[in-house]
């Protein structure tokens, strides 16, 4: 299935139409240790100017793997990822929002639209006290 095939109200133009910033991908490790290919990825708000907010996974990830995002997701070059596997390409330049997956055996991505991204945790302490308002 080519991405043109793809049932989507919007059209790719509107689907890559976001500023592009960062040149970085988060990789489980998983890809490089085991020589897995990525099967599952998604697009985040970006953390940083250098982050794209791509977050690329093997499938083989557990709950617990996922938690210690410092230890088990790497930071790589997008470039470094699309030599890797060229099939990554196309799907880089989407927006924030965006999922795909490839299963085993498969011809290539599909759209997901059933996920949902995790957001990180922000902790805000919100007060309408003026005196508890620190400048």
């Amino acid at each position: 299935m080519s991405l043109e095939d793809i049932d989507n109200p919007l059209s790719k133009e509107d689907e890559t139409a976001q500023t592009k910033n960062g040149f970085l991908v988060l990789v489980s490790k998983l890809v490089f240790e085991d020589k897995l290919p990525v099967r599952f990825m998604y697009k985040t708000v970006p953390a940083h100017l250098n982050d794209t907010g791509w977050r690329l996974f093997t499938g083989y990830e557990t709950p617990e793997f996922l938690e210690d995002e410092l230890s088990n997701l790497l930071p790589v070059a997008v470039e470094k990822m699309i030599r890797l596997d060229p099939s990554l390409t196309e799907l880089l330049e989407f927006n924030a929002g965006t999922v795909w997956e490839r299963t085993p055996g498969s011809e290539g991505w599909e759209r997901v639209y059933d996920f949902k991204i995790p957001a990180d945790r922000v902790e805000v302490e919100i007060t309408n006290d003026v005196d508890e308002f620190k400048h």
